[in-house]
């Protein structure tokens, strides 16, 4: 890092007639997975960026920081308030700043097109208006911290199956109305410092190489000035990337923007020196930005730290409270109480499990969890007795076993060493470099030592107890090629014969298993060796002929669980559930199956979990199942349970969160961001799904979620911005102002008054959605538009809130044009607290039409 700080105040155009070709090459590239280039000669100094959304992981995989975990985005939209999500922003600036970061990647505003993409977890919603609306407020709240957001995936990220090929085939006005919408709304309220690329493709051009997208539509026609980053291994050639506005190819060291590629680019006036020029003063820009607002930062220590403190455990929990939906409470069952349940029954994969958020990007080591089983206990009100049992097992990988770890000199975790290579590929036994790692999943991609050759060798070793005598399955994945011993008899071998799976981003293997007996608290020697190649392309001489060609994603997964009787589980379960008062059943999906890098093959949940909850509430109907998935399920037994509650991704906080709710001690206010379909075929963008033939059709155009639903006339099983409550509310004297205007200052404000007419406080979500006049193209009949919170209503309470409508409330993308169009004619509103329960409505005139273009 350059000591001095002159470049705090140099002049950008000046520094980039300063630098020579290779300096100006070296900068728009990265010399790592996290940071930026540094230039000693000129005092330009380095940018640390780190994943998010819902948490700050820092610049390791391999040896990662603990970080406070948020609950996912869709758990955030499902707040309906902005004001919440911008704290969570400077939250999660505060965050990134001890990790010696200045730049989060984050937030994701795609659309919740498809709830079995894999990253749907990582978007708000299904509706571009509160997608938007969220993003800007969370941009907002990092920025102010003086944290760079990078919003993305710019743009129809919205499935993962051949997320890097496929073309996004869709309609202008989808595009602009839908897809674009978020980033727009973003964009014109928050600013924010730097886009990230999608993968995909639109218009047959890869997003990352897209003049229309990052020229055209980003920066002349919304203004935005700063920085456009390639998603990891986004970039796709050098020319044409240089020329549509890629300014940084990300990760490092480059593939593309190589000394040797770029020169002969040059050379060949594929690109020109003034196109370079361009990228690099928008980087240098961008650096100077963080560098200002962060210098102690910026010129820092590097160190990446933790932090814990009881304020931001219970801003945590809170979030996570507010993010919860209760979706059916028959009878009154919730909140459980003392006087209603004297024994309680906490079932479910989930209960005892520490999933906090889905996989991919978005996962990172916790500082600490509270599992749903953990909260429940400790925050249960006297009287109330509680048993537990698993029911079922539904993991995809065997559940990860830091916690049961422990080195030859007791520490928790285990000890990875590193090795070289000979010249045929063989370990030469001296050690290269050691760590204590308290993770069983070992990243390799963006740490590795120095003094390492091409290929290496890590040894994994621990000694591993639980504290129940029992037969316990253990499970090894690997990207790369890997063993397992037991007390030295090898007992995994995912070395010599690999089966192709989707670990790693589906460049790993299945998980190989072995059962093997422990006796409780007695420690058995775990060893893993694992090598950064694969193995041959024929299983003849395995061992002597290894393919030496490194892996990209390179890493290693020990997981395991004690080995149950899966119909015994079940019958167990159901037969306390009979005996008790109450079931609480926490169920859904983890990292494992919710993922970057892949989508789900089904709504139904995994395992036998529809099985379980079924014979649940067949026993005791006050069953409540409690669900942590990031997008839709399919729920058979719905019928057969008086009380469901959407967890979603929760964060750290999970356990305390939940037993706030089902305890009472908070009233939920959550609202569904996103309509929940009976049945997979009811999902608006089925059957076009996945890509085919290198191309994914949005057949469904405008119609997505709720718009989908009123428009074909089938019933959700919940309907988008539903949720319930321990009170009860009513809206009225709706009042609608006269335009404003009849041009693009045009405004209207809309109030409505909101009365807690139940007997405990809480909170209430109005949602506004505008009809358009009748014009000569197809609009959905109802589109969100504006929505407010009435917040804290005691019981008899009364609150006017206001929404205000802007000139994006009535217009549609004009394609012939090429401009928004906002219609002559009268505009209906109405108001009410979800997409199917609209009680209040009324209208406004447009007197003359008018039309506009970019912000």
């Amino acid at each position: 890092m350059p000591q001095s700080r002159s470049f705090l105040d140099a002049s950008i155009p000046s520094l980039v007639r300063k630098l020579r070709v290779d300096e100006k090459i070296q900068l728009l590239g990265a010399p790592n997975w996290w940071n930026t280039n540094e230039v000693d000669r000129l005092d330009i100094p380095g940018v640390r960026m780190s994943d998010g959304p819902n948490g700050v992981r820092g610049s390791s995989h391999f040896a990662s920081t603990p970080a406070q975990c948020i609950p996912c985005a869709t758990s955030l939209a499902s707040t309906f308030d902005p004001e919440l999500i911008h704290q969570v922003g400077a939250f999660l600036a505060d965050e990134t700043k001890i990790k010696s970061s200045v730049i989060l990647l984050a937030p994701t505003c795609n659309i919740q097109r498809n709830p079995l993409g894999g990253r749907a977890f990582e978007s708000f919603s299904e509706d571009p208006h509160l997608s938007g609306t969220m993003a800007a407020a969370y941009v907002n709240g990092l920025q102010g911290q003086g944290v760079a957001a990078t919003i993305k995936h710019f743009v129809a990220n919205d499935q993962e199956h051949e997320r890097t090929a496929a073309d996004s085939v869709l309609s202008e006005r989808a595009l602009r109305e839908i897809y674009l919408y978020p980033f727009m709304l973003a964009q014109r309220d928050a600013k924010p410092y730097a886009f990230m690329t999608s993968y995909g493709r639109i218009d047959g051009i890869h997003c990352s190489e897209n003049p229309r997208l990052l020229n055209d539509i980003l920066r002349k026609e919304w203004g935005f000035d700063g920085l456009v980053m390639s998603d990891w291994y986004g970039t796709y050639g050098t020319g044409e990337a240089l020329n549509a506005g890629l300014d940084l190819e990300m990760p490092g060291p480059p593939r593309w923007r190589t000394q040797t590629l770029v020169q002969h680019t040059l050379s060949a006036q594929k690109t020109t020196i003034p196109t370079l020029d361009a990228r690099v003063s928008t980087l240098l820009a961008f650096v100077q930005k963080m560098a200002r607002k962060n210098p102690e930062v910026v010129y820092g220590d590097g160190v990446e730290r933790s932090r814990d403190s009881p304020e931001a455990r219970k801003f945590c929990r809170k979030v996570a409270g507010e993010g919860m939906v209760l979706l059916k409470n028959e009878g009154g069952l919730l909140p459980l109480n003392s006087s209603k349940v004297k024994t309680l029954l906490i079932v479910g994969p989930n209960a005892q499990g520490r999933v906090i958020s889905g996989g991919g990007s978005a996962a990172l080591k916790p500082t600490y969890v509270v599992t749903p089983y953990e909260g429940l206990v400790k925050n249960a009100p006297e009287g109330i007795k509680i048993q537990y049992t698993v029911g079922c097992y539904a993991h995809k990988y065997l559940p990860t076993l830091e916690n049961n770890l422990t080195t030859a000199s007791g520490k928790p975790g285990w000890v990875c060493t590193f090795y070289n290579h000979d010249d045929q590929g063989n370990p030469i036994e001296k050690e290269i470099a050691q760590f204590t790692l308290q993770d069983t999943r070992i990243r390799l991609n963006d740490f590795l030592p120095e003094g390492l050759t091409p290929t290496w060798m890590i040894r994994l070793k621990g000694s591993l107890a639980f504290d129940k005598t029992a037969p316990y399955e253990l499970g090894l994945t690997v990207a790369g090629r890997a063993k397992l011993w037991v007390d030295g008899k090898m007992t995994i071998d995912n070395w010599t014969k690999q089966k192709p799976g989707d670990f790693y981003y589906g460049q790993g293997t299945v998980e190989e298993k072995a059962v093997v007996d422990f006796t409780a608290g007695k420690g058995r020697e775990i060893v893993v060796e694992y090598t950064n190649t694969f193995p041959p392309t024929t299983n003849e001489d395995a061992e002597e002929k290894p393919n030496s060609q490194p892996a990209l994603m390179r890493g290693v997964r020990l997981g395991g669980a004690e080995k149950i009787d899966p119909d015994q589980a079940i019958e167990e379960a159901a037969a306390l559930a009979a005996k008790s008062d109450a079931v609480v059943c926490v169920v859904g999906l983890t990292p494992e199956w919710e993922s970057e890098g892949f989508d789900r093959p089904t709504m139904d949940l995994p395992g036998r979990q529809d099985e379980l909850i079924a014979r649940l509430g067949k026993a005791n109907p006050n069953t409540v199942v409690c669900i942590q998935a990031g997008s839709a399920v399919t729920m058979p037994w719905i019928g057969s349970v008086n009380g469901l509650v959407q967890a979603w991704y929760s964060g750290n906080e999970v356990g305390n969160a939940l037993s706030d709710v089902l305890y009472g001690i908070v009233n939920p206010s959550g609202r569904l961001p996103l309509s929940l379909p009976v049945r997979y075929e009811d999902i608006a963008a089925h059957p076009n799904i996945r890509s085919e033939n290198g191309k994914i059709h949005y057949r469904e155009d405008l119609f997505v979620g709720y718009k989908h639903y009123q428009l074909k006339g089938i019933k959700p099983l919940f309907p988008f911005g539903f949720g319930l409550s321990y009170t009860t509310f009513s809206l009225s004297d709706l009042t609608i102002s006269a335009p404003s205007s009849h041009d693009e200052s045009f405004s209207v404000e809309v109030s409505v008054t909101v009365k807690n007419t139940g007997s405990v406080a809480g909170s209430e979500a109005v949602q506004l959605y505008i009809t358009l006049p009748v014009v000569d193209v197809t609009t959905p009949r109802l589109q969100l538009r504006a929505f407010a919170k009435a917040k804290d209503l005691s019981p008899g309470a009364s609150a006017k809130v206001s929404m205000k409508l802007s000139k994006y409330a009535i217009s549609f993308w004009d394609t012939p044009k090429g401009c928004w169009n906002a219609p002559v004619g009268k505009f209906g509103i109405s108001v009410g607290t979800n997409s199917e329960d609209l009680v209040l409505h009324g209208e406004f005139a447009l007197k003359q039409s008018f039309q506009w273009n970019g912000l």
